[in-house]
């Protein structure tokens, strides 16, 4: 290699069965690098790791730069580093120029000689230090503060990629194959027991829900999960407390009679009586408490202390009380609510809600995203969200057979 612009990374762990340094080796060729392999080891049973080393080089600085904070983000260290480089943030919500941009993995910066792990795991923030205190922290952009020292470029930065399962356990091979002719009843079976794991040391599940889990008819599904402990948090808009409301109040959801699917004269306004209902009493906390609502998914959620964020939108009419209109306020709750704890998240029907979630999930969250259109289930993946599993069916089979699974374990 006869470039100026040369840097010597390393990789360790599963990284020949999980593709980890193929993607690698092929990321540099595609961002116009070269590298030449300088020492290799492969573990030649199941728990030995393999080790390669290599030098990298690009026709200029910036060239180089695109391919090491690229092949960061896939488990490649630089080998000859020093702490990590800081800038002062210029002004409240800005950040320096050739500012670091997380991922959603395990990110560690070295500070004072050691390394040190980033707290509140994100994708697409920025990373903050405090040397003093030998701490690091993943920041959205609107909540740096000016002076706060920010991580600039790629040294001293160590991320710590995913790795495949060494046996072909069923829930993470789902996401590398998604189709609508997958055998359903393996998937849901695996996802159960990935439940049932969580709740054994008091982790918590978080569920993002759309309105098409009521009109579905797939409340009572969800309302049964509530109730058996499968659901600490749960995320969603307007639409589903509206129409979940609606359903426990009148019995329809949009107008529907959820017990016959006949459209029921005038019950296109129900969903507007559901909202007034509400907003006169106060909150959908205050309708439980006043036996006003006394059933239904919302009801469960009070009943059982389970975190609800409700993030608005401008289509939303009225809207419920418990709506967060800014969303900005919504993205830091929804934030809080996943940092305290959330170890899986399942995401249904509900596309927006999704893709914004899962921008917010680190990758250590097990994750599962469900819905009818295949296009969707892909979408998520597609931005970044590595560890996502996906379930192309119907909200109302999916939860049913979701609750079959666990009722009967």
């Amino acid at each position: 290699m006869s470039s100026p612009y040369q840097e010597r990374i390393e990789m360790s762990g599963h990284i020949i069965d999980s593709g980890a340094l193929m993607k690698v080796m092929d990321t540099i060729m595609d961002l116009g690098g070269e590298f030449e392999i300088e020492e290799q080891r492969y573990g030649r049973r199941k728990e030995e790791p393999s080790y390669v080393r290599m030098q990298v080089s690009a026709a200029d600085a910036n060239g180089l730069e695109r391919v090491l904070l690229s092949v960061q983000t896939l488990g490649a260290s630089l080998v000859d580093t020093a702490d990590v480089q800081t800038e002062p943030a210029p002004r409240d919500g800005a950040l320096p120029e050739g500012f670091y941009s997380t991922t959603n993995l395990r990110t560690e910066v070295r500070l004072n000689g050691g390394w040190v792990l980033a707290n509140d795991q994100e994708m697409d923030l920025a990373m903050t230090v405090d040397p003093n205190a030998g701490t690091a922290r993943c920041v959205p952009m609107a909540d740096v503060k000016a002076g706060e020292r920010v991580v600039i470029g790629h040294r001293g930065i160590r991320v710590t990629p995913l790795e495949r399962a060494r046996e072909r356990e069923v829930f993470s091979f789902m996401s590398s194959d998604i189709s609508t002719e997958r055998p359903k009843h393996v998937a849901i079976a695996e996802i159960a027991r990935s439940m049932r794991r969580v709740r054994a040391h008091q982790g918590k599940i978080l569920f993002v829900v759309g309105p098409a889990i009521i009109h579905t008819g797939a409340g009572p599904n969800l309302e049964e999960l509530i109730r058996g402990g499968y659901v600490q948090v749960l995320f969603g808009g307007n639409a589903i407390a509206t129409h979940d409301v609606e359903a426990a109040l009148f019995g329809t959801s949009l107008g529907m009679d959820l017990a016959t699917a006949m459209t029921v004269e005038g019950g296109h306004a129900n969903h507007m009586r559901a909202l007034n209902t509400i907003r006169r009493t106060g909150s959908i906390r205050a309708a439980v408490e006043q036996g006003i609502l006394t059933k239904g998914v919302m009801y469960e959620c009070v009943k059982h202390g389970v975190d609800l964020v409700l993030a608005g939108s401008i289509r939303d009419d009225g809207p419920m009380p418990e709506v967060i209109t800014d969303v900005i306020d919504a993205q830091r709750r929804m934030r809080a609510c996943i940092q305290d704890g959330v170890e899986m998240a399942i995401m249904i029907c509900t596309m927006l809600h999704s893709i914004a979630t899962g921008n917010l999930l680190p990758a250590s969250v097990k994750t599962v995203i469900v819905d009818i259109n295949q296009a969707t289930v892909t979408k998520l993946a597609d931005r970044g969200s590595f560890q996502v599993a996906g379930v192309v069916s119907d909200a109302e089979l999916f939860l049913s057979s979701l609750a079959q699974a666990l009722r009967t374990s």
